[in-house]
């Protein structure tokens, strides 16, 4: 106990100290970092960081919000790796959505955007929820259930660094994977109901319009593929996001390339493209064994 106060204490210490070098004060700050800072889980390199970011005008507004605020203060590439991300997703969701209309890719174009749209969605926040983050959360009220405590102090990554005055049991980033996975259950299941009722829509109009395409082409089942998306991004997407951001790029990658940002925003890029393709690979095993493309694959062997 005396320990973990005297760590706080010279925290506190250096985070103060790099304030008056900037000639900041904490009146200066947000209030949750300010509130931080005094209770000494904020380091100086944090403290520093912030400073840099408020000098740009862009970063300096994007600071304005509690959850980028957290995540470019734990990492200054996570915006870059939003990009990334969607730059990847966008490319790779386009090409497969080429593949699979060929020459009804321009006429259904309305379809494949919407598609896209959502693909980058489901994208951006698989990279935002894993992230790992600087803590700034203040604490909830006493009242608060004891379930919601403890959700309330894990991790936004499971495997992130914990900074200098705080620290994560096993339980609370194991916390970390379980709140992350309801949360991007949420995620899949919704963009994948908008994404396969609007790919109905369209195939029920096609149909309406050519008699003979109507046994050509199957609806996809909304609900059943919609869950079983939901449930994949909360496994497979969830576990592969929580190791990539938190153990090969902030445990691996940053210490040995920190002074080196063009390096290694390239092996990001490099790492994020392969989990990308992986994540497709996966989730079309899993979908094969779970019966929910079986209809189309048997119609497929019936025609071929």
């Amino acid at each position: 106990m005396v320990m973990v106060t005297v760590r706080k204490i010279r925290t506190w210490e250096e985070a103060m100290m790099v304030l008056a070098e900037g000639k900041q004060s904490l009146e200066s700050l947000p209030k949750d970092l300010a509130a931080a800072i005094q209770a000494g889980k904020i380091p100086g390199s944090v403290v520093s960081r912030f400073l840099e970011l408020e000098e740009s005008r862009f970063f300096g507004w994007l600071m304005q919000f509690g959850g980028f605020r957290e995540r470019l203060l734990a990492d200054d590439l996570f915006l870059a790796k939003v990009g990334m991300e969607c730059f990847v997703g966008m490319f790779t969701k386009t090409a497969a959505e080429y593949e699979r209309r060929r020459e009804n890719f321009f006429n259904e174009l309305e379809v494949v955007f919407a598609d896209v749209v959502m693909a980058i969605i489901a994208d951006f926040m698989l990279v935002y929820l894993p992230a790992p983050t600087v803590s700034l959360r203040s604490p909830l009220a006493r009242n608060a259930g004891t379930i919601a405590k403890f959700l309330h102090n894990c991790p936004d990554n499971a495997f992130q660094v914990a900074l200098a005055g705080t620290s994560y049991s096993v339980l609370q980033r194991l916390g970390a994977i379980a709140r992350n996975g309801a949360k991007l259950f949420a995620v899949g299941t919704a963009s994948s109901l908008v994404g396969t009722a609007v790919t109905n829509a369209l195939i029920n109009a096609r149909k309406t319009v050519d008699k003979s395409a109507a046994g050509e082409v199957e609806n996809v089942p909304i609900i059943s593929t919609s869950v079983a998306y939901g449930v994949y991004m909360a496994v497979s997407s969830n576990l592969r996001y929580q190791i990539l951001a938190g153990v090969i790029e902030q445990r691996i990658l940053e210490p040995m390339l920190h002074q080196h940002k063009i390096m290694l925003s390239a092996l990001s890029f490099t790492v994020r493209t392969g989990n990308t393709f992986l994540g497709s690979l996966l989730w079309v095993d899993y979908a094969r064994m779970i019966g929910i493309q079986k209809a189309q694959e048997e119609h497929k062997e019936l025609t071929a």
